[in-house]
C-alpha cells in the first residue's frame, strides 16, 4: 500500500477582536490567513476510476473548504458570541460576513473548528492529518490527527 499525505494551501481575510484580552487584539483587526489542509490517504489504484492514481482530487478537497470555509470566512467580521457588538458595527456589515461563534476567536479556536468541519466532510478512506493556520507570517497554529 501506498499511504501519502497531500497538502493544499487557502488564503483568505478576516477580522476579529478578542473579548476581555488585555491586549492590542481586543479591538477590531484583521489578518490575511494561510490555511494549509493536509491529507492523508492511500493511492487510489483501481484503474477504472477518474481519479486514479491520486489520495483524492485536489479539485474535491477545494469544493470542501473554499466553500464552506474560505468564501464564508473571507472578508468577514467573527466575533465571540460573548461579545454583544454595538448596533453600529452590525450595519455596516453583509449579514453573511458578519459570524458570531461560540468560542473566542483565536487562531488556535480557528484551527480546531476547522478540523472538526473538514474531518466530517471527507470521504471514507481519507483522513485528515494536520491543519496549519498562519494569522501571520511568523505566527500560526497547528492541529494534528494524532494528538486528537
Amino acid at each position: 500500500m501506498k499511504t501519502i499525505r497531500i497538502t493544499k494551501e487557502f488564503v483568505f481575510d478576516m477580522a476579529h477582536a478578542l473579548h476581555e484580552y488585555n491586549g492590542l487584539c481586543r479591538n477590531i483587526h484583521g489578518h490575511t490567513y494561510k490555511l494549509q489542509v493536509c491529507l492523508k490517504g492511500a493511492i487510489n489504484e483501481d484503474s477504472s476510476s477518474p481519479t486514479k492514481g491520486m489520495v483524492m482530487d485536489f479539485g474535491d478537497l477545494k469544493k470542501i473548504v473554499k466553500t464552506d470555509i474560505v468564501d464564508r470566512f473571507d472578508h468577514a467580521l467573527v466575533l465571540n458570541k460573548e461579545h454583544d457588538p454595538h448596533e453600529d458595527i452590525k450595519k455596516f456589515q453583509q449579514e453573511d460576513k458578519y459570524i458570531i461563534v461560540p468560542f473566542q476567536p483565536t487562531c488556535e479556536n480557528l484551527v480546531a473548528y476547522f478540523a472538526e468541519y473538514i474531518f466530517n466532510k471527507l470521504p471514507e478512506g481519507i483522513d485528515l492529518h494536520s491543519i496549519r493556520l498562519y494569522e501571520t507570517p511568523t505566527s500560526w497554529g497547528e492541529w494534528f490527527a494524532e494528538d486528537n
